[in-house]
């Protein structure tokens, strides 16, 4: 089965919920997926990649009325779930002069989930990404006690429609520097899982960040909080468990 490479926006189909009727086809960038109605009460589904890997599975189901979400979750499944902190590697430094604060737009990547929704359940079908290549682990601090993460190098945005669809959201980050003097910031670690994600149509954003950069004792840091988004856009379904903690800090170099 050929599977579509151009990467026209138009092609696509949109994240939302979908009534699972006798056949329902979805097309991502470089990815396809299918459902199929193979009884009264079971459905097979059928995913493949360009690069021709298929994943199938039969999917028994209860109701008439069962639906299908397509909904953008957090990046932390491909290549393999090892940790829930994201390494956001700015690709310009914001520097901040003392006493001072600024807000930013940020790509941040994503991957999708499939969801298979009954009564008032979402239940994890499966997901992918449509950018592999780009899905990489990285290291914050040093290699006997630092934070595996997930790592991208991102671009700032202008707004939160500024995302290429289907592989980025945008989040909002508010950096405050209290320090007697001048401060750069080039990358932010955190718990993603602590960040809900919204769609509509094909776009997506990501709750945001307050990052303070300030004196603790003798030592520069900067704590970063989550920030929830009031917005009208759909949120996507929980993916993963929340982490404990909706802050951590990170050392200022």
């Amino acid at each position: 089965m050929k599977i579509m490479s151009n990467n026209s926006e138009k092609s696509f189909s949109d994240f939302g919920i979908y009534d699972l009727d006798d056949q329902i086809e979805f097309i991502l960038p470089n990815t396809l997926i299918k459902f199929t109605r193979i009884s009264d009460n079971a459905f097979s589904y059928y995913r493949e990649n360009s690069e021709g890997i298929v994943i199938e599975k039969i999917i028994p189901v209860k109701s008439d009325t069962t639906k299908i979400e397509l909904a953008p979750i957090r990046p932390l499944n491909y290549p393999a779930r090892r940790t829930n902190h994201i390494f956001l590697q700015f690709d310009k430094e914001i520097y901040l002069s003392e006493n001072s604060a600024a807000s930013i737009f940020v790509n941040c990547p994503i991957e999708i989930g499939v969801f298979l929704v009954h009564d008032s359940n979402h239940d994890s079908l499966d997901w992918v990404t449509c950018d592999p290549l780009n899905s990489r682990f990285g290291l914050y601090g040093s290699p006997d006690t630092g934070t595996l993460c997930k790592y991208a190098k991102v671009s700032m945005a202008t707004d939160y429609n500024d995302s290429e669809p289907y592989v980025e959201a945008v989040m909002q980050i508010v950096v405050e520097n209290t320090l007697s003097f001048g401060q750069s910031i080039s990358k932010v670690v955190f718990p993603i899982t602590d960040n809900n994600l919204y769609y509509q149509n094909s776009k997506a954003i990501v709750d945001g960040l307050k990052i303070t950069m300030k004196k603790r004792a003798a030592v520069n840091i900067a704590d970063v909080q989550t920030t929830s988004l009031e917005t009208d856009w759909s949120t996507s379904p929980t993916w993963e468990d929340k982490t404990a903690s909706t802050h951590m800090e990170m050392g200022l170099e």
